[in-house]
C-alpha cells in the first residue's frame, strides 16, 4: 500500500499534474511490485514562497521545475528495487514531461504493515 505525495510549484496545468502521478504510479508497479489499483496520491501545488528548496544541495542544480515525490511504503523492498524505482520515476518524468532529472527529488518512508487503516477504523494489515 503506497501513499504518494507529489509536490510542485504552481503553474503546471491539470494534465501535467495527472501525467506526473501516472508516471510515478507506473514506476511503482513495474519497479517494486505495487499491485494494480493500489493507487492513492495527493498532488499539491505551492506558491514559490511556500516551496522551499536548496538549488544546489549535493552539487545537484535544481530549478523551479522541481518535483518532490514522497512515497509511504510497507517495509521490505530491496535497495535494488528502490534504485530501480528512483530511476524509473526520473526517466519517466524526463521523457514524458521534459522534467530534468536534477529536478526530481524522491523520498521513501517505510512503515510497518499495522500502521495502515484503509477505512472503517480497522488496521486491515495488522497480524
Amino acid at each position: 500500500m503506497p501513499l504518494v505525495r507529489i509536490d510542485l510549484q504552481k503553474g503546471k496545468d491539470a494534465k501535467y499534474r495527472q501525467k506526473a502521478g501516472q508516471i510515478v504510479y507506473q514506476a511503482m508497479v513495474e519497479a517494486t511490485g505495487v499491485p494494480n489499483n493500489d493507487h492513492f496520491q495527493i498532488i499539491g501545488e505551492h506558491s514559490a514562497e511556500n516551496f522551499i528548496f536548496d538549488p544546489d544541495y549535493l552539487g545537484i542544480h535544481r530549478s523551479s521545475d522541481l518535483i518532490i515525490v514522497q512515497i509511504f511504503f510497507n517495509e521490505g523492498r530491496s535497495v535494488a528495487q528502490k534504485q530501480a524505482l528512483y530511476k524509473a520515476i526520473a526517466e519517466g518524468l524526463s521523457a514524458s514531461l521534459q522534467v530534468r532529472p536534477e529536478d526530481v527529488f524522491i523520498s521513501l518512508v517505510e512503515v510497518k504493515k499495522e500502521n495502515w487503516s484503509f477505512g472503517n477504523g480497522v488496521a486491515q494489515y495488522a497480524a
